[in-house]
């Protein structure tokens, strides 16, 4: 298991957990003779699929092009989960069943902006923002340099690259002098913290895909929150911008993979489903009858806020200053904002998730965590040792780029099942490329695993936030997309 490592010689930085990523330790399996195809998959937290090993005659199921099935390796001699007769197999034959899923699934591009809207001082909790508010940074022209990054659930912090920063505007007058470790698999990088400034997102939709220019007049987001911006990478990767829970939490967002967006920028295509999102309580968003409930873990978040950096000298105010409210002083973040509460740092759980290979099974398991930014499903070591996964006898492996651009390698298997509760029809899943990873969970200790996108690339989606206290909880909801048919998800469902 890999750690950060903090020297003395480094100031002392606020450690934010994205999704602490660690590989299974595992006897090397023989993959003589496999075969190894470049890939560039978004697995969460900032890492990166870079390619993937199968046997020659085993090859993965891939989103595009799609294979009809997967077929399994003969690992082990065992009888294959099968479903309960009766009424339960009926189920099993209705819209919420997927048959063999890719390995990669989509990718939720959206287009960000950023403005120097904030708070007073010593005033650190976030502002929901249902319109763009705020100046844009100097020589920022709010059209053209925009950013395209990640909406990302699995992120319990908002995240930018460097060169995103320098487009943005964010370098470098939106920086403080405080800094934060971002962990991963294979090490560790230092990020800045930024003030206090405004956040705000639209699918491509928003993108002119001729002129490339940004709409900006249905985007949503928040002000008064700080980020974290990667630094100079030099050789290394960049960090990718990514907007993560502190966002999601405030909005319902519909993510539409009946309608795929494509944009050309600098070379680099973005291809991502429409998504959109509406005000909590909006009577115009879409509703879908199949509703897999969620939990905002650990319990008892109150609010989306930073920590700011406390000058216990006072920063040279005297008693007239501090009984008259004339704090001269500045008190910058010393932490990007999260959800705070009870605990810190929570993200979306799924309340309950069933697995089933061979004989083996793991029942009714609520550590797994929804993360639209993982186009990938994981499970864990404890998961792995119920359903007798040997690290040694992989039928899939893939690469794994960190944030220090690092590769290591992780066992991938298929699974015979994945069910979770839903309200409406249950979602079942069928012979489901999986990969072994440990996870660091935001309640200490390590997940279950993660629901990746893989699993919903036939389905529109869409992501209810809340959990706050007072708050609803939140919820994931599914609808099947009809070959053909374009769902009416603007009239709701």
């Amino acid at each position: 298991m890999k750690t950060a490592k903090q020297t003395a010689a480094r100031r002392a930085c606020a450690g934010v957990l994205i999704v602490l990523l660690t590989l299974v330790s595992a006897l090397s399996a023989s993959t003589e003779g496999w075969q190894r195809r470049d890939v560039d998959w978004q697995a969460g937290g900032g890492r990166r699929i870079k390619g993937i090993h199968h046997p020659e005659d085993r090859p993965v199921p891939l989103q595009s092009p799609r294979r009809e099935s997967a077929e399994r390796s003969g690992r082990r001699s065992m009888t294959l989960y099968s479903a309960p007769a009766g009424p339960a197999t009926a189920a099993l034959t209705g819209e919420m069943l997927v048959e063999s899923p890719p390995v990669d699934g989509f990718v939720p591009w959206i287009a960000v902006s950023v403005t120097t809207r904030r708070k007073a001082e010593l005033e650190f909790e976030a502002d929901v923002e249902t319109s763009v508010r705020g100046s844009y940074p100097a020589g920022v022209n709010p059209q053209t340099d925009y950013i395209i990054g990640l909406f990302d659930t699995g992120a319990s912090a908002h995240v930018m690259g460097y060169a995103d920063g320098l487009r943005a505007g964010v370098y470098p007058g939106l920086l403080t002098a405080n800094e934060t470790i971002i962990s991963g698999v294979t090490g560790s990088v230092v990020a800045s913290v930024t003030k206090p400034l405004a956040l705000f997102i639209d699918g491509l939709g928003a993108i002119d895909p001729e002129t490339l220019l940004l709409d900006s007049s249905n985007m949503m987001g928040e002000s008064n929150v700080a980020i974290m911006v990667g630094q100079n990478p030099g050789p290394l990767p960049d960090l990718p911008t990514a907007i993560g829970a502190p966002m999601s939490v405030y909005y319902t967002t519909v993510i539409r993979n009946d309608r795929m967006l494509t944009v050309e920028r600098n070379g680099v295509t973005f291809t991502a489903p429409d998504i959109r999102l509406y005000e909590t309580g909006d009577p115009q968003a879409p509703r879908f009858s199949t509703v897999i409930p969620l939990e905002l873990r650990p319990l008892g978040g109150i609010s989306v806020q930073y920590i700011p950096t406390l000058d216990m000298g006072l920063g040279g105010l005297d008693l007239d200053d501090i009984l008259g409210g004339g704090f001269g002083s500045d008190f910058p973040p010393a932490s990007p904002s999260i959800i705070i509460g009870n605990s810190s740092q929570s993200l979306f759980f799924v309340h309950s998730v069933d697995l089933h290979d061979g004989e083996q099974s793991a029942m009714d398991k609520n550590r797994f965590m929804l993360d639209t930014g993982a186009q990938v499903t994981v499970v864990g070591s404890r998961i792995a040792a119920r359903l007798q996964l040997d690290p040694s006898e992989p039928e899939f492996e893939v690469e794994i780029q960190g944030v220090t651009g690092d590769i290591t390698m992780a066992p991938g298997y298929y699974v015979d099942a994945i069910d979770i509760p839903a309200l409406g029809q249950w979602f079942r899943a069928r012979q489901i490329p999986v990969v072994l990873l440990d996870i660091s969970s935001p309640e200490g200790g390590t997940l279950d695993g993660i629901i990746g996108m893989n699993l919903f690339v036939d389905f529109n989606l869409i992501v209810r936030g809340g959990g706050l206290f007072l708050d609803d909880d939140p919820a994931l909801e599914l609808q099947r997309i009809v070959p053909g048919q374009e769902a009416d998800a603007d009239a709701g469902n």
